[in-house]
């Protein structure tokens, strides 16, 4: 029989990210920062640092904090109020952040992110550059997304899943979301007496993505679905992760000693810089439908064959990430796709002596070559 892993523990950890909600930080009410509840938060970051953990923080807030200051209190926001509120509140949850930390000697450091800051791969290599030097300069980088200029969906989703993102490209071996609630339920326990809390999660299997739900009503703009797309993010790239209770006035002190949450275990197995990168993908621009023979292949580390795809979504370029889809439904891996949407549909369940005839030019054997390829853990 073999034992199960052992959980983390803060006390172990060496650069940990933390991510903290509208809810947390914003006085409904008053829609202004809790003050004593920021502090007694970056006086637990002052006592990490002290033992030399590295801390970054990914913090929510901006437009909560801007909404009744700028008289937008309607339930829902245009995306052009939204990006109005964000920058006004930007200014003022940057504030709370440099006081609050200032006042136990740390130096708060901000970042703003877009979802193309963490897709494209130089962007990427650039912010994490920057992250490491802040980190190095002894600063605590608190990050937020650059709602003020997002077009389209103005969240990456929201900040659980940038969070997962941060985690993953500092290469932290820590990740703690808190929340209003202790961690993962087998159901809503709010709706459901029955529910079991989930102290360990081992592998996000498709029974613990049906765990999730819909966002939460108000302020906040995440919920449990959100926090199991950054739990896979973050436990691929080798980074435990813990959900956890927030509403206290010291919660990382909590959290340390022993307060219930939910771990999720980091999944075993090195992997590259690059293939990090791949599997924390946030947008993929399409789907490569295979069939089961090539799905065999993938998962003993075969690269896609374009006989094996047997249907095509999406619109595509060279290079851009796909999801790759079983028979079943289920996303098997995720890669940078060798050939755009329209050269793949002609070429899919075709032999690849027969590319150059269909397409007029020969290219690459591969649909999807392995070095570009990742296995999605958990899929299965």
């Amino acid at each position: 029989m073999i034992a199960p892993r052992v959980s983390p523990s803060l006390a172990g950890a060496k650069l940990l990210v933390v991510k903290i909600g509208s809810t947390l930080i914003v006085d409904p009410e008053a829609a202004t920062p809790r003050s004593s509840w920021l502090n007694g938060m970056a006086a637990d970051i002052a006592a990490l640092r002290a033992r030399g953990v590295g801390v970054i923080v990914v913090s929510s807030g901006a437009i909560a904090i801007a909404r009744r200051q700028l008289g937008l209190t309607q339930k829902r926001l245009r995306l052009e109020e939204k990006q109005a509120a964000a920058s006004v509140g930007q200014i003022r949850l940057a504030q709370a952040w440099s006081e609050a930390l200032s006042a136990h000697g740390l130096i708060a450091a901000q970042l703003l992110l877009t979802l193309g800051d963490t897709e494209d791969r130089r962007r990427y290599l650039n912010a994490r550059a920057t992250l490491r030097t802040l980190l190095e300069l002894n600063t605590i980088p608190v990050i937020n997304e650059n709602d003020s200029v997002a077009t389209g969906e103005i969240r990456f989703g929201d900040n659980d899943r940038l969070a997962g993102r941060v985690a993953e490209m500092v290469g932290a071996d820590q990740l703690v979301l808190f929340s209003d609630i202790d961690g993962l339920y087998t159901a809503d326990p709010k709706r459901d007496p029955a529910a079991r809390h989930l102290p360990v999660i081992e592998a996000i299997t498709s029974d613990i993505e049906a765990m999730g739900g819909a966002p939460p009503p108000g302020y906040s703009s995440g919920g449990m679905r959100t926090k199991l797309v950054a739990a896979r993010i973050a436990t691929q790239a080798g980074c435990a992760m813990a959900i956890a209770l927030g509403h206290v006035e010291h919660p990382l002190a909590s959290l340390q000693a022993g307060a219930r949450c939910t771990w999720f275990l980091p999944q075993p197995g090195g992997r590259s810089a690059r293939k990090r990168w791949i599997a924390g993908s946030l947008a993929p621009m399409g789907q490569l439908a295979v069939d089961a023979g090539a799905a065999r292949a993938i998962t003993r580390g075969s690269s896609l064959l374009p006989a094996g795809v047997n249907g095509v979504t999406g619109d595509f370029e060279r290079g851009d990430p796909v999801d790759i889809v079983g028979p079943d439904a289920i996303v098997l891996a995720r890669g940078l796709v060798a050939y755009s949407s329209a050269d793949s549909r002609l070429i899919a369940r075709h032999r690849t002596d027969e590319i150059e005839t269909l397409l007029g030019w020969r290219g690459r054997d591969e649909i999807v070559h392995r070095d570009d390829l990742v296995l999605l853990t958990g899929s299965t």
